[in-house]
């Protein structure tokens, strides 16, 4: 739309200096230059990642059975329309969630041609707090948000990772050729953010050697530092794509990160496609969507940004859609946010 208003304003100043001095031919220029910038889109119009380009064909509830640990972990999987094998995002939950959490960014996902696979962590899941009483839950739940249960978390991800790609190949398996395995992202909440720094290239985790190399790109959602070593040497050698995104209020109940210490990450982070969204006055349930009335209600305008600025990123790095990483560079990117909320990149 910009370019042919600009072309009409061409136009029209072309014909008032015709009345006094410019030729038909010259006109008839104006007109051709009118009709080839109505043929090339600007960049608003080219992307919008808030648009639906696809719908969810199947969803699927899976288990990976890991024997060397002895260990369950339920997966909810949905997949686009089609026969096509797509990008695939993982998510893993914060502390006492589950894999059916944050449904508005596992359908959104999918609805731009992404295959999601959303995983749930035994021992830091729902389980820990659904049959306490609930004076109970908050001893439970801070119980599970240990070292061990970080530890199972990382090493969850790599065993989901090998069966996607064993499933992929397995023509009995739901999943059979959907699954374009050369391009993978990762994103979590909380718990789940430090259980994708951990994997997606967070130095010091005696689990892991810098990250998984079958990961592409990773997202964040109340990220943290480390409490007992710096963020410098945690996050200085990150060498893939990382987007962040907490609020000023970002503080949860269990864990002790303060904002300080979400907000330490992206300043640790090496330059190279590295962003950071805070949003004035975000709480830390403002990237969660179960509902809690002893919480305030969430901003309506936080799961729009979140789910535009996620896909453009998504876009950018496991498509390498140049318009995406446009966008997030651009100003439609920056016209989303409300006053105070901060979006920086290096």
């Amino acid at each position: 739309m910009r370019n042919i208003e600009a072309g009409e304003a061409l136009i029209r100043t072309g014909a008032s200096s015709w009345q006094s001095s410019l030729t038909v031919k010259t006109m008839q220029r104006l007109l051709l230059l009118l009709l080839v910038l109505a043929a090339v889109p600007s960049q608003a119009d080219d992307y919008a990642p808030l648009v639906d380009v696809d719908t969810i064909g199947a969803t699927h509830d899976l288990v990976v059975f890991d024997d060397s640990r002895g260990r369950e972990i339920p997966l909810l999987a949905s997949l686009p329309a089609g026969s096509s094998a797509a990008s695939v995002v993982l998510f893993s939950h914060g502390l006492g969630g589950s894999r059916r959490g944050n449904a508005y960014l596992r359908e959104h996902w999918t609805k731009r041609g992404y295959a999601t696979v959303f995983m749930q962590h035994p021992g830091s899941d729902e389980a820990v707090w659904k049959d306490e009483e609930p004076r109970r839950r908050v001893a439970a739940m801070t119980a599970a948000a240990s070292l061990k249960n970080m530890r199972a978390r990382v090493g969850d991800v790599g065993v989901v990772l090998d069966a996607l790609e064993s499933w992929n190949g397995d023509a009995t398996s739901p999943l059979s050729g959907r699954l374009d395995l050369t391009h993978i992202g990762m994103a979590g909440h909380s718990f789940g953010a430090r259980t994708t720094q951990a994997v997606a290239g967070q130095a010091g985790w005696s689990t892991v050697s810098g990250r998984d190399p079958r990961l592409d790109a990773a997202v964040m959602f109340s990220p943290s530092s480390p409490q007992f070593a710096s963020a410098a040497a945690a996050f200085g050698s990150v060498d893939i794509p990382w987007l962040l995104m907490t609020g000023t209020e970002d503080v949860a109940p269990i864990g002790g990160a303060t904002v300080k210490d979400r907000l330490a990450v992206f300043s640790a982070l090496p330059p190279g496609n590295k962003y950071e969204l805070v949003f004035a006055g975000g709480p830390h349930h403002a990237f969660s969507d179960h509902s809690n009335r002893r919480l305030p209600p969430r901003n309506p305008n936080h799961h729009r940004v979140i789910q535009a600025f996620t896909t453009a990123f998504w876009d950018a790095y496991l498509r390498g859609n140049k318009d995406a990483a446009r966008w997030l560079e651009g100003t439609e990117a920056r016209e989303m946010l409300e006053p105070g909320d901060r979006w920086q990149m290096k």
